[in-house]
């Protein structure tokens, strides 16, 4: 904070496990509450000359920024996989959307421009200003240690902010690494801040009168509980949650395609992305089986194991171990759930165990087949390797299956029809649509973000959206008189 690395006062610590062995491989501080006061006391001195350097010289950091992660993406990467457990392909991919985040906020002076309007009245013109507004703070998961803060960070400071992020705690080493290639860069003192610990250096964020504004991604009651806070002391939040992704099958579907898709879609990072696609929706008998046959096949095959261990290293679709043992045992839970409801195991990846991992925090793939709409193990979001499959008997139907959702974060649609994937942008309601694509997750030149409960903000991320968040519209009403 304020530029320099300091000890935590903190006195409690929370091991870091690698979740592929078990192993604690560090320990988190938990930072007292009056260190994240001291972290936003640092951003706001230096709001200020920050926010009123030129815009193109707050970009500098930026671009020095991207070729300090690239020269140092494989180091940052298994790091990465070592403390969260994803497969080393999904790690590479989720550093490349970091810098491309970078990169878009890079293109602040024309982002940040505003509008005018010459002649609003007789002498007059009307302006309007994007300004930036002061300290913001970001609550990170842990599923994206490295890409998700990238959503917010980089045009924070572009626009001319100042920034204070929290890691998860559960999950600190990647981003305690990357703030050493941000200190590189050369922002002054005080930009950006970085501080370590759980939900009470979260609340001293969100209850500090010098914060204008908090980002954070998490589950659904969390958000809420975060942007009720923000909303009493008349914050700005974003605040990302649940998702439930379904994918709906046409008759006319490649089913080839589709299967592979699927299962990358499902599988990768073992679930535990907010994109990731949890629910399979067949419209018609004919499809349904063809899925339900081919899929489970599929599954079946997909390995399990350490994403560390040589023999899985370039593989495009791994499930590595989910974050922690409490997660596993909470997935088991639904899993027990699911099959009391009336629904089917089609696949069951409880009680796997990888050899020479038998202390990870593994479960195979998982599939439910005979689930109805409303069933927990649809209602809820498993954040695991498990899938339900779903019949529906006509477009109408899977979309009534959706939109009954309480979430609407991404949906895809797999068919050739033009008609049908025209309806299906139109009427479902999510945030993020695709078609033939297993995962909507937007490019990272255009906004980010779900609708219903699992999104509580009027503005999404990324690109355009991110600016509209981190600035305010001042107007301008201006009019001069001709020197006499």
């Amino acid at each position: 904070m304020g530029g320099r690395w300091a000890d935590a006062d903190a006195t409690d610590y929370l091991a870091v496990h690698n979740p592929s062995t078990g192993e604690v491989i560090a320990e988190t501080p938990l930072s007292t509450p009056t260190e994240a006061d001291r972290a936003v006391a640092a951003a706001a001195g230096a709001f200020p000359a920050w926010s009123a350097t030129p815009v193109a010289k707050r970009c500098e950091p930026l671009y020095r920024l991207v070729s300090l992660l690239r020269d140092n993406a494989e180091s940052i990467n298994r790091t990465l996989v070592e403390e969260m457990g994803k497969s080393l392909p999904d790690a590479r991919a989720e550093l490349k959307r970091a810098i491309e985040n970078c990169q878009v906020a890079c293109g602040m002076p024309i982002l940040q421009q505003g509008d005018k309007l010459a002649g609003v009245s007789e002498g007059i013109d009307g302006e309007v200003l994007r300004v930036p507004l002061g300290v913001f703070a970001m609550i990170a998961p842990f599923n994206f240690p490295a890409m998700v803060p990238f959503w917010f960070l980089p045009y924070a400071i572009a626009t001319g902010n100042t920034f204070v992020l929290k890691p998860s705690e559960r999950v600190p080493c990647t981003m305690a690494l990357i703030a050493e290639f941000i200190d590189r860069a050369g922002l002054p003192a005080g930009v950006f801040n970085l501080v370590n610990g759980d939900k009470a250096v979260a609340n001293a964020l969100m209850d500090s009168p010098a914060v204008s504004g908090v980002s954070m991604v998490g589950s659904t009651a969390v958000c809420r509980l975060v942007a009720e806070k923000c909303a009493r002391t008349n914050k700005r939040f974003q605040a990302m949650g649940s998702a439930k992704n379904h994918l709906v099958v046409m008759p006319d579907a490649k089913i080839d395609h589709v299967v592979r898709n699927m299962i990358t879609s499902c599988f990768g990072c073992a679930g535990q992305r907010c994109m990731a696609a949890s629910a399979i929706v067949c419209v018609g008998e004919r499809t349904h089986r063809q899925v339900v046959e081919r899929f489970v096949a599929a599954a079946r095959e997909v390995p399990v194991g350490d994403p560390l261990d040589a023999a899985h290293a370039d593989r495009d679709v791994l499930i590595g171990p989910v974050i922690s043992a409490a997660a596993r045992e909470r997935i088991h839970a639904l899993i027990a759930e699911g099959l009391a409801e009336g629904a089917t195991l089609a696949l069951d990846g409880r009680g796997l165990v990888v050899p020479g991992r038998e202390k990870g925090y593994f479960i195979g793939p998982t599939v439910f087949v005979d689930v109805q709409a409303g069933m927990k193990v649809h209602r809820t979001e498993i954040f695991g390797p498990v899938v339900v499959i779903l019949k529906a008997g006509s477009l109408d139907e899977a979309i009534g299956i959706i939109n009954d959702h309480q979430y609407g974060n991404g949906a895809s649609i797999y068919t050739q029809n033009g008609h049908y994937a025209r309806r299906f942008k139109l009427e479902v309601e999510a945030g993020m649509i695709g078609v033939n694509v297993g995962i909507p997750a937007p490019a990272a030149y255009l906004p980010f973000g779900g609708m219903k409960s699992s999104l509580f903000a009027d503005i999404k991320t990324q690109a355009g959206s991110a600016v509209r968040f981190f600035t305010d519209e001042r107007i301008v009403t201006e009019r001069y008189w001709p020197e006499e």
